[in-house]
């Protein structure tokens, strides 16, 4: 069992390692970021998984973009002492506009147990907050 689950770990992180692709000025290109020790990963766009999760490029107008945002929070240890647990959340945004040639930037975090995200343009102004559909430990 620790041998596949440590094959698959290997498959994932082996396709995080490659160059992005280049940009295509016929598409809207998202970036995504969070702080460091967490990660903040694309899952879905328009309700299809995506195959990178490093970034999001789109067709220009209306998407629905999901992430998933891991992040540790203390949970209750023994002898009172607090122990790190990892908290899986997966959040939406919706954009009604994007634009060909253009680089947005999705930013993710958590205060406390909570997640944000928000989509920001190049000028770094806020467009959308996203919202959190579900969360859980893994």
């Amino acid at each position: 069992m620790r041998h596949i689950l440590l094959t698959a770990m290997l498959l994932l992180t082996s396709a995080c390692a490659g160059p992005l692709p280049a940009v295509d000025p016929q598409q809207a290109w998202i970036d995504l970021a969070t702080v460091p020790g967490n990660v903040l990963m694309a899952d879905r766009l328009d309700n299809h998984p995506v195959n990178d999760g490093r970034y999001f490029q789109v067709s220009p107008g209306e998407h629905d973009l999901q992430v998933r945002l891991q992040f540790d929070v203390p949970s209750g240890g023994q002898d009172g002492l607090a122990e790190l647990q990892t908290r899986t959340c997966r959040l939406q945004l919706h954009f009604p506009s994007f634009v060909a040639g253009q680089r947005y930037l999705l930013k993710a975090g958590q205060q406390g147990y909570r997640p944000w995200a928000r989509l920001y343009d190049s000028q770094q102004q806020m467009l959308v907050p996203g919202k959190t559909l579900r969360c859980g430990s893994i």
